[in-house]
């Protein structure tokens, strides 16, 4: 037989009541002598002029491949141009190339259906 079987509830429900408080109780007092012993470093003005002076380098470089041409990738003919010579680019080809590609287009939407085939021949 069980020896617990004979406890009246009431002695086992104070009992774990009192296990919970004294848990908790360890609990608090350890989260206490952590926060006590253990001290964070703040974050100070050096560590911020550190972190403002790295978001100007970074800035600069993409500022610099924003606005000058180079190479990306030789090998396959890959260059990195200036949005504005890239608009001028396109806007060149597009003016050059716009009347041919229109012509075929039209060409192309007027030709004559094909005839159908014949299935029962």
């Amino acid at each position: 037989m069980n020896s617990n079987q004979n406890v009246p509830l009431e002695n086992r429900a104070s009992g774990a009541a009192a296990g919970f408080l004294i848990a908790c109780l360890l609990f608090i007092g350890l989260d206490l002598v952590v926060r006590l012993s253990v001290k964070a470093p703040a974050i100070d003005s050096d560590r911020a002029g550190a972190m403002a002076k790295s978001l100007a380098e970074i800035r600069a470089v993409e500022e610099k491949s924003l606005s000058t041409p180079g190479w990306i990738d030789p090998s396959r003919g890959i260059v990195r141009l200036p949005i504005e010579d890239a608009m001028q680019l396109i806007e060149k080809e597009g003016a050059e190339g716009a009347r041919a590609d229109l012509l075929r287009r039209e060409e192309k939407a007027s030709a004559p259906a094909p005839k159908p085939a014949n299935l029962f021949e």
